[in-house]
């Protein structure tokens, strides 16, 4: 039997969601006298006083005398303005910014507790809510775990409010109040994209679920192989969620993707697409995968899905991927290919 698995779509007000995008539409365009790409950074401690360490799950503000919790914010004013603002979920990696900032789109990099991996839900077998559960807690700082004591101001919500709000103060050229609420005192969720690699793409999609964001994009993930948060409805409708993996990935190997890809739903915006074979819009897919040369290197299959040093490159030293990430990040939600049926040979069961 086919199976598609339904989308959970937000009710907005029409009239509302139109007030927003008229009050802000005089916002979308920079007036900066000297355009350039700004480079920004922060520590996140030194914003909140309410910040606090938590070292039991080595979520400190230094280490070795060098500071933890520096936070980075770009923006490229000579570009014209997509409106919307990625929020990375892994280290701080500038030749993803770059590209980011030339697609109009504004970039941060905040603090938040994304060392506890190895610290909790370490048993064997792991509960099928402890990481989930300790994902969004990290991301909102509100009570959802047990093994985890995450207050707001060290979440990553929470975190986010504090630098744009020091951004807007610090760097108006760049417009960072269009990403803030009326009053100041919360983020524009339906502006933002959350992003990340691996253990960072997890934690974005996990968030997505709990919050309504623009789109996601998970480079390398998302993993978490025991766990149920996949499945659970969406704030977030599915055809916003944007995957890509490399085949020598151990998390592709191991099913963790294809089967993460299904729970949430992505089979039902077309098939796996080899990105070697096809240009964009790639049939209009949420399921991107390659195998080009990684030198047979797991590690470097891992990595390679971001710009960097693992990342395959042409004759002439650009990177292959250049179209694929311009597509995960700025290919219209509402374009989505043809439902395909779950895949039999990628293990959902993986207990």
């Amino acid at each position: 039997m086919k199976t598609t698995t339904p989308l959970f779509f937000a009710v907005t007000s029409t009239a509302t969601l139109l007030g927003s995008l008229f009050s802000h539409a005089a916002e979308l365009k920079f007036d900066d006298p000297k355009p350039q790409r700004y480079q920004l950074e922060a520590r996140a401690s030194e914003l909140d006083s309410r910040a606090k360490e938590h070292p039991e799950i080595d979520f400190i503000f230094e280490k070795d005398g060098k500071p933890q919790d520096v936070q980075h914010a770009t923006v490229d004013t000579s570009v014209a303005p997509e409106g919307k603002l990625v929020i990375w979920m892994m280290g701080y990696n500038d030749a993803l910014f770059q590209r980011l900032n030339s697609y109009g789109l504004h970039a941060i990099q905040p603090h938040y507790a994304n060392r506890w991996f190895s610290k909790v839900c370490t048993e064997s077998p792991v509960s099928e809510t402890c990481r989930g559960n300790v994902r969004l807690e990290a991301a909102t700082g509100e009570d959802f775990s047990d093994v985890v004591d995450i207050p707001k101001p060290d979440g990553m919500m929470e975190r986010t409010l504090q630098f744009v709000k020091w951004l807007a103060k610090e760097n108006p050229e760049g417009k960072w109040d269009i990403f803030l609420t009326d009053d100041g005192n919360g983020i524009r969720w339906e502006k933002v994209i959350m992003a990340g690699s691996s253990h960072g793409s997890t934690t974005s999609a996990r968030f997505a679920k709990h919050q309504k964001v623009d789109r996601v994009v998970m480079h390398c993930g998302p993993r978490d192989q025991y766990q149920n948060w996949q499945a659970l409805p969406s704030a977030t409708p599915a055809n916003r969620y944007f995957g890509f993996s490399h085949v020598l990935d151990g998390g592709w190997t191991a099913d963790h993707y294809c089967r993460s890809w299904e729970l949430i739903g992505l089979n039902a915006f077309g098939p796996i697409v080899n990105v070697d074979e096809a240009k964009p819009p790639y049939g209009n897919t949420r399921r991107l995968i390659s195998a080009a040369d990684v030198k047979n290197d797991d590690k470097r299959a891992h990595s390679s899905v971001t710009p960097g040093g693992a990342s395959p490159k042409d004759s002439e030293g650009n990177f292959l991927y250049e179209p694929v990430w311009r597509y995960l990040y700025t290919h219209p939600v509402d374009e989505v290919g043809e439902a395909v049926p779950l895949d039999d040979s990628c293990l959902k069961d993986q207990r």
